[in-house]
């Protein structure tokens, strides 16, 4: 099915038959994605009386449990709340769904011992377009992102010039297939987080962040409509379903 939306001064017509899913969905066990220091999801039959509530047990439904943490296992959208004492949930601060939005492929710059993206690499993909959100896979872009343990591995980061030049050209939504825009090991500064946000000024309260997405190669660089899905968890942050739809010219 083929919709004409109305985006802002634009009318635009999407794809809506072809949905391109960059989530990673949770999972229960090892074979999920991971991060921050802690165990593997669980997705458990929950237990009464010494007996699972499990079909393939003999209850009559299934009934899991499931305990997670969205920052660490699996595509999660957060709010400026994650990173200061007031509390900002992702269910009351995120009120808009659809954004027009921009993939980008990068392939990190290397920096001392580190792998950085750059406000140079940023410039360049993104030139003078205007875009809500913006998408960014870095490179290379292998399956093993699905499923891959983070901690201890000191991932690639944006710098807080990267961030700021993208507050100047107004992303609001920012999309990544890291655990954080920031290192891994900073002592705590969080140089990009409080940018994006603006911790220290008038705090940008609609704008999110999403980590731990796979853009698959298929998905070509170029403008999309996201349509960003949340769990409604009154949470700084929430597993997520971001969803590109192609437009059409």
């Amino acid at each position: 099915m083929i919709a004409t939306i109305q985006y802002k001064s634009r009318k635009l017509k999407i794809d809506l038959t072809q949905p391109l899913d960059i989530s990673i969905p949770i999972k229960g066990g090892d074979s999920n994605v991971n991060a921050w220091y802690i165990d593997p999801p669980k997705i458990e039959p929950e237990e009464f009386d010494g007996e699972h509530v499990s079909v393939s047990e003999g209850a009559v439904v299934n009934f899991n449990t499931i305990t997670f943490n969205p920052h660490s296992h699996g595509t999660h959208t957060e709010t400026v709340g994650h990173i200061i004492k007031e509390k900002h949930s992702i269910h009351k601060r995120l009120k808009q769904f659809f954004f027009l939005a921009e993939v980008i492929s990068v392939a990190p710059e290397k920096f001392m011992d580190d792998h950085v993206i750059s406000a140079k690499q940023l410039q360049f993909a993104i030139g003078n377009k205007k875009r809500d959100a913006l998408i960014v896979r870095t490179m290379p872009n292998m399956k093993d992102k699905k499923s891959k343990h983070y901690s201890h591995s000191n991932w690639t980061y944006f710098t807080e010039d990267a961030i700021k030049l993208l507050i100047k050209k107004g992303i609001k939504h920012l999309l990544i297939d890291m655990p954080s825009v920031d290192r891994e090991e900073d002592g705590g500064e969080l140089k990009a987080h409080k940018a994006f946000w603006n911790v220290g000024g008038k705090l940008r309260t609609d704008a999110t962040i999403t980590e731990l997405i796979y853009v698959p190669n298929k998905v070509e660089d170029g403008m999309y409509m996201l349509d960003l899905h949340i769990a409604p968890f009154e949470n700084d942050a929430s597993p997520s379903k971001p969803i590109l739809y192609k437009i059409l010219d």
